[in-house]
């Protein structure tokens, strides 16, 4: 690829084993031998180019650089490499706050938008690939309910001053860019017309269509639009979907925070419960040789309810805890009477849930007919039948959206998903 602005280059196999010899940050981390180092480009996802780097000595990194452009469409679309700079910033960040669940950055080289970090061996997989496969993970709520339950807590007004939390709101207003791109992919694309949408067609026609027929639904989205553009509630990662996630049985890592910004709590957790919701309606497309997924679907219906109740347990803790500290959102001293305030954390996460359901709706909604879909679906190859799955989908998605006050509880939820029509 060619030289771009202000120094930066994009690399390819043999450039960048250039790159690491002259690097002593990255090439100390390797081990003494470097000539028999190995690269392997697995970047599978939209953005970014992602290299696993071994050394013939045992050494290993993973390498992961961001072009100005996004990589499944082409530059017809451009896209700001700072957001590497954010994604490293964040990963520092949640890594500080919950170093259990975030990969370990090594090196960070902003001018050519530049990440080393801890190469997460197997068999840890991306999360999407294991839900697709039928895998169980039994500790996967536990884990992400304690990483969104610290990372959203520690970086609100719930635990920071406002001094401190303006700070890094002004910061992180540098990752504009990517927030207009979620504001245009998610909640206005999918609405109209528009150049990249694409669904399962013919059979999703009339579904696609009416999706941009309804004012009822776009006045909906309207108002989650306009808490993701104006809300600086907390640090999110921002794009908090199963393929955002890797994991084993027992380790849950959460990678690629490049859309990160301080912006709704509920987008975040909507994201990956919504994601979730995917993957139940995606197992019937997978279903073979008689086995019908049944069993598994239910585990995914138990991982979504304790997601969300044990981050909602951990948080209202972590606020507890910490109410005598340094955060203005709710003084103590104001708030002191026990039921009030037992009133304030009750009303602050029903909010929080409905938030959380209206993102996850959404983010649904722009994975079955917008620019970019997720491969729970897209590897059913039978297309009928993928589009079965997809609309059923779309029908949960756009009641869910319309209807998010009426429902109180995960519980109700779930029951839901469990009665879609056929």
């Amino acid at each position: 690829m060619a030289l771009a602005d202000e120094g930066f280059r994009a690399l390819d196999e043999k450039s960048l084993i250039d790159y690491i010899r002259a690097t002593p940050a990255v090439s100390s981390l390797l081990g003494d031998d470097l000539e028999g180092l190995t690269v392997k480009e697995v970047g599978d996802g939209n953005l970014n180019f992602v290299y696993i780097v071994i050394s013939s000595s045992g050494g290993s990194l993973v390498i992961k650089q961001a072009i100005p452009f996004i990589r499944c469409i082409g530059e017809s679309w451009p896209m700001t490499k700072d957001r590497a700079y954010f994604e490293a910033l964040t990963l520092r960040e949640h890594g500080r706050l919950c170093p259990a669940h975030v990969p370990e950055v090594y090196h960070f080289d902003r001018p050519i938008s530049l990440i080393a970090m801890r190469y997460l061996k197997p068999p840890h997989i991306i999360l999407r690939k294991g839900l697709i496969a039928g895998i169980e993970y039994p500790l996967l709520a536990e884990h992400m309910s304690e990483f969104m339950a610290r990372t959203l807590f520690f970086t609100s007004l719930l635990y920071r001053s406002t001094s401190e939390h303006k700070r890094e709101v002004a910061e992180y207003c540098g990752n504009f860019e990517l927030c207009r791109h979620t504001e245009r992919v998610v909640f206005s694309d999918p609405y109209k017309i528009s150049q990249y949408n694409h669904w399962t067609s013919p059979y999703l026609d009339q579904d696609a269509e009416t999706i941009r027929e309804d004012d009822i639904l776009k006045l909906e989205v309207a108002s989650l639009k306009s808490k993701f553009s104006e809300r600086a509630q907390a640090l999110i990662h921002g794009d908090l979907h199963t393929g955002s996630v890797m994991v084993t049985t027992d380790s849950t890592q959460v990678i690629d925070p490049e859309f990160s910004f301080y912006g709704p709590m509920g987008f975040d957790i909507g994201a990956l419960v919504g994601n979730l919701i995917l993957s139940f309606l995606s197992q019937d497309g997978h279903a073979n040789n008689g086995k019908d997924r049944t069993a598994y679907k239910q585990w995914i219906l138990k991982t979504i309810e304790d997601t969300w109740n044990l981050f909602r347990k951990k948080f209202i803790s972590l606020w507890n805890e910490h109410r005598d500290g340094n955060g203005e959102a709710y003084l103590a001293d104001v708030y002191k009477k026990p039921e009030l305030w037992f009133i304030v954390q009750e009303k602050y996460m029903k909010d929080l849930f409905h938030d959380t359901i209206g993102f996850g709706a959404a983010k649904m909604i722009r994975r079955i007919v917008g620019v970019v879909h997720v491969e729970d679906f897209e590897s059913i190859t039978d297309a009928k039948r993928r589009a079965y799955c997809e609309h059923r989908a779309l029908e949960f998605a756009k009641m869910i959206l319309k209807e998010r006050q009426r429902y109180d509880t995960i519980e109700q939820i779930t029951s839901a998903l469990q009665n879609i029509p056929s």
